[in-house]
């Protein structure tokens, strides 16, 4: 195996080779920071690396893996014990910057780290920095006006998406081998669509979010990106909050070879409204390709779907601004802001308290309603395409579909928001490319704590359809 397959193995892998004593956690990190040095210039998808941290716990890792079993120091932490990752920069990290993308926070060092930074380091992961964002996880972009955009690796004229576009380009282009970033309306499937990885949305509350900067603490999620639904499972596993006798998620996501009964929800709905030519077909392709692994494909109708956008932004909108209030940094340093931030927090400051209560309320009704159709209709999760288009060029804010122009950031959110709004995971796997080459990704979206079927579901979808290609680097 080249650097370059190394770069790209699976977690797995990795893991049996250390065990195995073919490779040393040392090495790996070493590689990887390479890897980091060489790349990041052009794709900007870190904005802090700690090369001597992650080399202090790759060697503490190695001593641990490597020591003769039944002596003193030997210990195997799991599947993460020695594995190279990254955090989304609005994670807070004890004696490491957290910016948030933001200039006002360029120097923000924190105390202590989050509880879910804490359970990784426990479960012997190695950090390798923090990445690249939308300022405050507020936008699609990833276009940052203080540590510049981040680059798409298909192409490096486009966005990877946002807001954790910087997490989703070091595991695509192989700088890390998962990351952790957060979703309000979509921020880590809508960059798993669009650079060509895996994006997992948990439901709301089962990943503590203490110690993460918030956007909307009713609408944030905490979730990893990864390069296989496996390496998915084997990320998030450590972090979930469990019921008892849950079982753990490192299965969720292996190989079956026997063909699986799913039954599927397609919303024909608001979902295919507004769809691209190429998305629809690829996601057609894909309908087919589970249809042949056994699954069944019912059409399935949701109410209220049409009303998730704006019911989304009228919590979103004042939740965020609220937040900055109380933290001191708006209005008082509005000028730091870059312009896109500074105007949805001025938004934020005109929703009235009576529209962010109707907004709820029809939350409350929309997370019922879902439910109940789920139910009646017997499917174990929803199929729909991640997003209608595909990675658009930098700056470019209207995208024509159908001769008529869309707001390209409105289009990037409107097949995510839903599950934002209901609290349900959804994951985002990669499910083709377009004739010139960009990623398209399939969604499905499931019921309150359906993370260890979602999973098992894009696992079947990843044998039939597998994705071999990587980015042109």
């Amino acid at each position: 195996m080249n650097d370059t397959d190394l770069a790209f193995a699976s977690i797995e892998d990795i893991g049996k080779l250390f065990r195995k004593r073919k490779l040393s956690p040392v090495e790996l990190t070493k590689l990887t920071l390479a890897r980091i040095e060489l790349l990041n210039p052009k794709l900007n998808a870190y904005i802090t690396v700690t090369p001597e941290l992650a080399l202090a716990q790759a060697k503490k890792a190695e001593a641990e893996l490597c020591s003769t079993r039944n002596r003193k120091g030997h210990r195997d932490r799991g599947p993460l014990h020695g594995i190279p990752i990254s955090l989304k920069d609005n994670i807070c990290t004890a004696g490491i910057r957290t910016t948030a993308g933001s200039k006002i926070l360029k120097d923000f060092i924190q105390l202590h780290d989050a509880p879910l930074v804490t359970q990784l380091l426990e479960a012997g992961a190695v950090l390798l920095g923090k990445t690249n964002m939308h300022e405050f996880a507020y936008g699609v972009t990833s276009n940052n006006p203080h540590y510049g955009p981040v680059y798409n690796p298909w192409d490096l004229k486009r966005i990877p998406g946002g807001s954790s576009g910087g997490s989703a380009v070091a595991v695509a282009a192989g700088l890390c081998y998962g990351s952790i970033g957060t979703d309000t309306g979509g921020s880590i499937r809508i960059p798993a669509g669009l650079c060509g990885i895996v994006g997992l949305k948990p439901t709301i509350g089962r990943v503590n979010t203490a110690g993460t900067i918030p956007l909307s603490p009713r609408l944030d999620c905490v979730g990893p990106l990864a390069r296989s639904a496996q390496d998915a499972a084997l990320l998030l596993d450590p972090i979930l909050v469990r019921a008892k006798r849950e079982p753990r998620l490192s299965s969720a996501g292996k190989s079956s070879s026997q063909k699986q009964k799913f039954k599927l929800g397609l919303p024909r709905e608001f979902f295919f409204d507004v769809i691209s030519e190429d998305v629809a077909k690829v996601f057609d392709q894909a309908l087919h390709s589970l249809r042949k692994r056994g699954a069944v494909i019912k059409e399935i109708s949701i109410p209220l779907l049409q009303e998730t956008e704006n019911a989304g932004n009228q919590i979103a909108w004042p939740e965020a601004t609220r937040y900055h209030q109380q933290a001191g940094w708006f209005p008082a340093h509005a000028e730091e802001y870059g312009e896109d931030v500074r105007t949805r927090l001025e938004m934020g400051t005109k929703v009235s308290a009576t529209v962010y209560l109707e907004a709820l309320e029809l939350r409350d009704k929309f997370i019922q309603q879902f439910h109940l159709s789920i139910a009646d209709a017997g499917v174990d999760a929803l199929v729909v395409p991640t997003t209608p288009i595909t990675a658009p060029l930098i700056n470019e804010e209207t995208t024509r579909i159908n001769e008529k122009d869309h707001s390209t950031r409105a289009l990037l959110l409107r097949n995510n928001r839903p599950a934002n709004l209901a609290g349900v995971p959804a994951i985002s796997i990669p499910c083709g490319f377009t004739p010139a080459g960009l990623p398209i990704g399939l969604q499905f979206i499931g019921a309150v704590t359906d993370e260890h079927l979602l999973l098992r579901i894009a696992n079947v979808f990843e044998r039939a359809y597998p994705q071999t290609l990587r980015p042109p680097l």
